[in-house]
C-alpha cells in the first residue's frame, strides 16, 4: 500500500470559546477523491488551510510526503498585482509543468488569457483561480467550494476534469450531486472531530443519520446509568465506605462525561410569512424579448404561470436568466411583447449578490428594520432574539456586525428577513449559494411547500430536481423554452447535458443599470461544411461502440459493487487501490467512448439530411 501523500492527526485549534478543532484528522493516498463536509462553523475550511500549510495547528501532527505538490483553492481568489489572468494562471507553474496545460484550461473554462483580473466577474474569476489551481496537475489538490458561482455546464465540465486527472481530491461543496459524481471517499467533521467512510457521498447521509441515532442511544443509557447509581447511593444497602467512596468516583466520572458531551448544533426552523392568497393567473407573458445592441437576450418567449407553480431558471452565466426574472416579474420592460402580472401579488425576493446586506449593521437592525427590538412573523410578533435562533444565530450575535459574518450565515441572514415578510410570490435568485447541507435541505422542503408561487434561479441541480415543477433553459440566439420537471426531466426531454452557450456576459445587468444599448462585438463560429460521407473507420467505430460502452458500463458497475465492501480496504488496502484506480480509469474510458458516439451519430445525421 502506497504511504499517504497528506496526513494530519490529532489536529486541534481554537479561537476562544469552544474549540474549533479537537481531534481532526485527515489522511490522503495518491488518487484519491475526497469529499470533506460538515456544518457552516465546523472548521472545514480551517482545516484545509492547515492542509496546505497556511495555518498552523495549536497541537497535532501534520505529514506532508517529500516532493509531492499541493494546490489550494480559496472561496474566494486573490488576483491583485498581476496585469492578465495569464500571468496569474501560469505564476502557479513550476519548472517542469507543461504551459500549454494553461492555455488548454483557459480556452476550455471560457477565459482570455489577456483580460484583466480586476474586470472580471464571480463566475470568470472562479473559473480562471480553478485554471490556476488545475495547470500544474498537482499531487493533492485542495478545493474549498469550488462550484460557486459556476454555471452548469462548467460545473459538468468540471465533474469531467476531476474524474480524469490523478491528482488527489479534497474537496468541500454543498453540491450534492457534484459530490456524487466526484468523490470515492467521504470526512464528516463534526463538533471538532472527524470520522472517515470509505466510500463517496453518496453514502454519507445515511452513514452519518447511523452514527447520530446510536450517539443518542448511548447518551439515553447514559442518563439512566446515573440515575440508578443516584438511586443506590441514596437508598441502597449501606456497605463498606471504600465501596461506597469508589461508586461515588464513578458516579462523578458519568455525569462528567454527560455534562461535556457536545450535542449538535439546533437545527434552522424556517417558515415563509403567508400572504392573502394571489390570483390563478401570476404572471402572463407573450412574445417578449430582449436586446443590448446587437445582443439578442431573449427572443419571443411566452408562458402563463399559475398560482402554485415553482418555476426553475437554468443556464450558463451570462444567458440572460436575470434578465428573463426581472421582466417576468415586471422590474424590467421588455423591448417586445407583453407581460401581465396577476392581482394580490405580494413579492419576496432574495438577490444572489447580496445588496441588501450593509456590512456595519447588525444582525438585529437588519431584520427589525430598525424599528425597536420585534420582528412580526405570520401576523406574530416575536423577539428579534428568539427569531434569530430559528436561523442558528446566537443571542450575543444580535448587535454583531454584518461583515463578521461567514458567507453561509450571510445568506441564512438574508432568508431570515425574506421570510419574515408576507408574501404569496418568491423570487430566489441563487438561494443556495453558501448554505450547508442541513439548512438546504430545510429551503428545499419550504420551497416545495410553499402555498403560493415561487420562481428560482438556481445552479443546484439536486435542489432544482426535489423542489421545481418546470424548468426554463435557453437554446441559443435568445430562444428559451420550458419544460416540464425538473434538471433530470430537462435532460431526459433534449437529449443533452450541455447547454447552449449565448453571448451575454456581464454586459447586459450594465446596459439594463444604465437603460441604454451595451457595444459589444461578438464573434460567432463559423458554420461546419457537412460532409459528403462517413469513412469505413467511422462506419466501424459508429457500429461497435455501442457494444464497447455497454461491456465498459457493466464492469465499472461490477468494480463499485467490489469497491462498496467496506471490509475490501482493511483486508486488502493494495487490492483495494488498484480496484479504485481501474474504476477511474473505466469512467474516463466511458465517457470518451460516450462522446465519440454522440459526434459519430450527430455527423451521420448530417451526412443523411445533407
Amino acid at each position: 500500500m502506497a504511504p499517504p501523500l497528506l496526513r494530519l492527526d490529532g489536529i486541534a485549534l481554537t479561537f476562544g470559546g469552544t474549540p474549533l478543532l479537537e481531534s481532526a484528522t485527515l489522511s490522503v493516498l495518491p488518487g484519491e477523491k475526497i469529499a470533506l463536509v460538515g456544518r457552516n462553523g465546523s472548521g472545514k475550511s480551517t482545516l484545509l488551510k492547515i492542509a496546505a500549510g497556511m495555518i498552523e495547528p495549536q497541537d497535532g501532527e501534520v505529514f506532508r510526503h517529500p516532493g509531492a505538490t499541493v494546490r489550494y483553492l480559496p472561496q474566494a481568489p486573490d488576483m491583485e498585482g498581476f496585469e492578465t489572468v495569464e500571468a496569474y494562471v501560469k505564476e502557479g507553474l513550476g519548472p517542469a509543468d507543461d504551459a500549454f496545460r494553461a492555455d488548454y484550461l483557459l480556452e476550455s473554462l471560457g477565459i482570455s488569457g489577456s483580460a484583466d483580473p480586476a474586470n472580471l466577474s464571480g463566475g470568470e474569476a472562479r473559473r480562471a483561480a480553478l485554471a490556476k489551481v488545475l495547470a500544474p496537475e498537482p499531487d493533492i489538490l485542495l478545493l474549498d467550494e469550488p462550484t460557486n458561482h459556476l454555471d452548469l455546464s462548467t460545473i459538468e465540465w468540471l465533474e469531467d476534469e476531476l474524474s480524469r486527472i490523478q491528482s488527489a481530491v479534497v474537496v468541500i461543496s454543498h453540491d450534492r450531486r457534484f459530490l456524487e459524481k466526484v468523490t470515492r471517499a467521504t470526512v464528516w467533521l463534526d463538533r471538532g472531530t472527524s470520522r472517515r467512510l470509505d466510500k463517496g457521498f453518496a453514502h454519507f447521509e445515511a452513514w452519518r443519520d447511523e452514527i447520530l441515532e446510536e450517539e443518542e442511544r448511548e447518551q439515553h443509557k447514559l442518563g439512566r446509568q446515573i440515575v440508578r447509581e443516584e438511586h443506590w447511593l441514596r437508598y441502597g444497602v449501606t456497605a463498606r465506605r471504600k465501596r461506597n467512596m469508589r461508586r461515588l468516583g464513578e458516579l462523578t466520572t458519568l455525569r462528567e462525561r454527560f455534562r461535556n458531551h457536545r450535542r449538535q448544533d439546533g437545527t434552522a426552523r424556517m417558515a415563509a410569512s403567508d400572504a392573502a392568497e394571489s390570483g390563478k393567473l401570476v404572471i402572463e407573458a407573450k412574445g417578449i424579448g430582449k436586446s443590448f445592441s446587437d445582443l439578442t437576450v431573449v427572443k419571443g418567449f411566452s408562458t402563463r404561470i399559475q398560482r402554485g407553480d415553482r418555476i426553475g431558471l437554468v443556464g450558463p452565466n451570462g444567458a440572460g436568466k436575470t434578465t428573463l426574472l426581472k421582466m417576468l416579474t415586471g422590474e424590467l420592460a421588455p423591448d417586445e411583447g407583453t407581460v401581465r402580472l396577476g392581482v394580490n401579488l405580494e413579492i419576496a425576493t432574495l438577490d444572489q449578490r447580496r445588496a441588501s446586506l450593509d456590512p456595519e449593521e447588525t444582525l438585529a437592525h437588519f431584520l427589525t428594520g430598525g424599528r425597536g427590538d420585534s420582528v412580526v412573523v405570520n401576523g406574530e410578533e416575536r423577539h428579534v432574539v428568539s427569531y434569530m435562533k430559528d436561523f442558528l444565530f446566537k443571542p450575543e450575535q444580535a448587535r454583531t456586525p454584518v461583515r463578521e459574518l461567514s458567507g453561509g450565515e450571510k445568506a441564512r441572514l438574508i432568508l431570515a428577513r425574506l421570510l419574515a415578510r408576507p408574501a404569496n410570490l418568491l423570487v430566489l435568485d441563487e438561494p443556495t449559494n453558501d448554505l450547508d447541507m442541513e439548512t438546504l435541505d430545510l429551503l428545499q422542503e419550504l420551497v416545495a411547500g410553499f402555498a403560493g408561487t415561487v420562481i428560482l434561479v438556481s445552479h443546484d441541480r439536486d435542489f432544482l430536481d426535489r423542489t421545481v415543477t418546470s424548468t426554463i433553459a435557453p437554446e441559443g440566439g435568445g430562444r428559451w423554452v420550458e419544460y416540464a420537471g425538473g434538471y433530470s426531466d430537462l435532460l431526459a426531454q433534449r437529449g443533452s447535458a450541455r447547454f447552449v452557450l449565448q453571448e451575454a456576459g456581464k454586459v447586459e445587468a450594465a446596459a439594463a443599470a444604465k437603460g441604454k444599448p451595451a457595444s459589444r462585438t461578438v464573434e460567432r463560429q463559423p458554420p461546419r461544411p457537412a460532409a459528403k460521407k462517413l469513412s469505413y473507420k467511422q462506419k466501424f467505430a459508429l457500429e461497435n461502440l455501442p457494444e464497447k460502452i455497454a461491456k465498459t458500463g457493466a464492469e465499472i458497475t461490477d468494480l463499485e459493487a467490489r469497491l462498496a465492501d467496506s471490509s475490501l480496504f482493511a483486508r486488502d488496502p493494495d487490492g483495494f487501490s488498484r480496484l479504485a484506480k481501474t474504476l477511474d480509469d473505466k469512467r474516463a474510458s466511458l465517457a470518451a467512448m460516450e462522446e465519440e458516439w454522440l459526434e459519430l451519430e450527430m455527423l451521420r445525421e448530417e451526412v443523411e439530411g445533407g
